[in-house]
């Protein structure tokens, strides 16, 4: 039996093999990548490395076994039919009879473009029969400590999210989720609505970034058009802006905030507040 995880070396999967380095030996694990370059130290803790690629459907034939855990994190390639990709994985973890397939979707409750893709893998697993988990990460911290060169150069948060509030956490806390759910039991054929204990605003956002950088930081909410007018000038597909500009005005409808605690009772701690991601960011 292993805990394979798939996009091993993509921001959220280095987090969640690190931690299952810390539950599991080292051989119960296999890392999923296109570049086994980049695998090279986790390779060398003893973690087992599959070379596959969501584009390439043989690439997964035979990499599974009966009773793999199996945590599908979503691809990140708009641009390629992420529903098909999912469902290369799918049909591999089906046809060898995993135990569990786990899979990073989006809330339930968010209806921008950006769930569509996530709303139709997600039922392809459930007709699929395999057992499965449903974990719906909400927003990333990261998404925007990320980003802060724009925001510090101009000294103003800019979005279209209005007064909406985003209940987001690190990547960190999500992994957390992830990996008590591979080396748990109990969690088959459930659906977990996964944000962080504390929602916040933006005007909240651009207030802590003041406060930690001691330089008046303004947010400055505009229009869902002006906003897709902004990330195209900053060098983004219009297809791909209209996207980001979407799930801002899913944050203002609220769609972005989530109540249910899921995330911390599955990590078994309080999720990371934003104001010590802003910290961790600025320092880098």
């Amino acid at each position: 039996m292993s805990i394979v995880v798939t996009g091993a070396t993509g921001h959220l999967g280095r987090h969640v093999v690190e931690q299952l380095l810390e539950k599991v030996p080292a051989e119960q694990i296999t890392a999923v990548v296109r570049t086994p370059e980049k695998a090279a130290d986790l390779a060398d803790r003893g973690v087992r490395i599959a070379v596959a690629d969501y584009n390439a459907p043989e690439t997964f034939d035979g990499l599974f076994s009966a009773g793999d855990k199996v945590l599908l994190i979503s691809g990140n390639e708009f641009d390629k039919g992420r529903v098909q990709q999912h469902k290369v994985v799918l049909e591999a973890a089906r046809a060898a009879g995993v135990a569990l397939l786990a899979y990073t979707s989006a809330p339930g409750s968010l209806k921008a473009a950006l769930a569509d893709d996530h709303r139709a893998t997600e039922e392809a697993i459930l007709a699929s029969g395999v057992p499965y988990v449903l974990l719906r990460n909400g927003w990333y911290h990261e998404n925007y400590t990320e980003n802060l060169a724009p925001v510090l150069e101009h000294a103003a948060v800019v979005q279209a999210a209005g007064e909406g509030r985003v209940s987001s956490a690190s990547r960190a806390d999500y992994a957390a989720a992830a990996v008590a759910v591979l080396t748990g039991e109990g969690h088959e054929n459930k659906t977990y609505e996964l944000g962080g204990d504390e929602a916040w605003g933006f005007a909240e956002y651009a207030a802590e970034l003041s406060r930690q950088t001691g330089r008046e930081i303004v947010y400055n909410p505009v229009s869902v058009e002006a906003y897709v007018g902004i990330l195209k000038g900053a060098g983004l597909p219009e297809p791909l802006a209209a996207v980001f500009a979407g799930v801002d005005e899913s944050i203002e409808q609220g769609e972005l905030e989530v109540t249910t605690g899921d995330l911390s009772r599955l990590a078994g701690r309080p999720t990371t507040p934003l104001s010590e991601a802003i910290t961790a960011a600025l320092k880098g």
